[in-house]
């Protein structure tokens, strides 16, 4: 009589599809918080006089701790050496902090306050060359302690993120991997989608116009996105023992000397500024999307946001699809390509002909394409790099590339907010900006990626690093 093999949980197509829930779940919390206030660009400017350097300097600070202070790196080696359940529930602590900082900065509770007072004598950093940080002198105080429990976020969210692709990597290798991490993805643009919408909704809601309300209602989301990660851990522990280990990794443990193998490689290099290039021109862009439409084609917040919303849910629908092609068919590194071409022809729709020709047909196709885009970059992506870097190094893998991505997320919010007070001087009607040069800025970024995927193309063929094949083996 044959003896049975027993099955891990990951052998489950339930189970394995539960985890990605748990973990799909609390990160959807995580990036409605993310662009609660990227909606309210008009109504923060109108109500808590944060102008377009101040709005760019906040949108700038989610990643100002994880660029300066290196806290990605140290977020990528706390996961090799603890583990996916402790990481994560880490970061659910510290997202829930920041936006509960975040929330203070924009209520009553702080406006009018003796700290508001403190906050105004405090960080007034000249606006120098010198000045890399998100503050200085004459910033509105709201807008300051806004930017501070916005790092706090901006660590939280990016641990989370390099914990959940290792966990997806955990439970899903030689499974439906892309697919997976495309239907994580997918469900944090239903994410963005809903909050484009709902934010101006609830900030508008009966009658009283309040930043702080959306803010307040995202925390809470926040707070049930940590129960998740509280579930998953529990999951994660039993399939653990189910492999025999009693800890990730520790029979092999990381070095920091172990980081020469990842920056050392050249095509993880081309792999990671890919992504800096591709994530820069498109979560800076969802900080002003809604101001842009409601400069250029004079609509309310409240339709701007019902009409972009259809750029996240688009690429909602379409990444799982990409990733099951992928899982079945590869062509990753083509895929790269023809997503930066889609950035630079919308990029470049929305810089001329959507305030040339007032279109909305123009506008809804841009959009829709621009969602295809970034659909092709998750997908694409993030499979790739389990193989271009060993298991064990695969979370500081990440650490590192989200890092650099970082510095593109933390630089573009301020240049854009910069470039729109420069670019249209002596304009007070917040609904009345010129987009032209933010836009050609954004469509750059598509062009130097293009070119990158070309080169990733050719090193993949020259290596054989398995980029355009697909991730289901046999």
């Amino acid at each position: 009589m044959k003896e049975k093999v027993q099955q891990k949980l990951s052998d489950s197509a339930a189970w394995r599809w539960t985890a990605l829930t748990l973990l799909a779940s609390a990160m959807f919390f995580s990036y409605i918080f993310m662009d609660v206030l990227s909606p309210l660009k008009d109504i923060l400017q109108t109500n808590l006089g944060w102008d377009s350097t101040a709005f760019g300097r906040y949108a700038g600070s989610e990643t100002f701790l994880n660029v300066f202070v290196f806290f990605l790196i140290i977020a990528g080696i706390i996961l090799d050496k603890m583990g996916v359940r402790f990481t994560a529930i880490l970061s659910g602590v510290v997202m829930l902090v920041g936006g509960s900082i975040n929330y203070y900065a924009v209520s009553d509770l702080f406006l009018g306050s003796s700290f508001e007072q403190i906050m105004n004598g405090i960080l007034n950093i000249p606006s120098a060359w010198w000045n890399v940080t998100p503050f200085y002198e004459g910033m509105p105080a709201s807008a300051k302690l806004s930017a501070i429990g916005f790092m706090f976020f901006g660590c939280g969210v990016e641990m989370a993120g390099i914990t959940v692709s290792r966990g997806i990597v955990k439970w899903f290798k030689g499974k439906e991997m892309a697919m997976a991490m495309g239907v994580e993805m997918a469900l944090a643009r239903v994410g963005v989608a809903v909050v484009m919408v709902g934010s101006p909704f609830l900030a508008s809601f009966s009658g009283e116009v309040s930043v702080s309300r959306p803010v307040a209602f995202s925390v809470f989301l926040m707070l049930v996105g940590l129960i998740s990660f509280i579930v998953y851990s529990v999951m994660d522990r039993k399939l653990e023992q189910q492999m025999g280990e009693s800890g990730e990794e520790k029979d092999d443990p990381f070095k920091i000397s172990d980081l020469k193998y990842i920056l050392g490689s050249k095509v993880f290099w081309i792999v990671a500024l890919l992504c800096v290039l591709y994530y820069s021109a498109i979560f800076p862009f969802q900080k002003y999307a809604i101001n842009m439409l409601q400069c250029n084609l004079g609509y309310t917040a409240e339709k701007a946001g019902l009409v972009f919303s259809v750029f996240p849910l688009g690429a909602a629908a379409v990444t799982p699809f990409l990733g099951n092609f992928l899982d079945r068919k590869g062509k990753g590194a083509s895929m790269l390509i023809l997503g930066a071409v889609l950035m630079i022809a919308c990029h470049l729709s929305f810089a001329f002909l959507v305030p040339m020709t007032q279109s909305a047909f123009i506008t809804l196709l841009s959009i829709v394409l621009l969602g295809i885009s970034f659909s092709l970059v998750p997908a694409a992506l993030w499979p790739s790099v389990p193989k271009l870097v060993d298991n064990r190094l695969l979370g500081s893998a990440y650490a590192v590339i989200f890092w650099i991505q970082n510095i593109g997320l933390y630089s573009f919010p301020m240049i854009i907010g910069s470039v729109l007070t420069a670019t249209n001087q002596g304009v007070e009607d917040p609904l009345k900006f010129n987009y032209t040069v933010p836009m050609i800025i954004f469509a750059s970024l598509g062009v130097f990626a293009f070119f990158l995927g070309l080169w990733l193309k050719v090193e993949n063929k020259k290596h054989g690093y398995g980029l355009e094949e697909p991730n289901i083996k046999g």
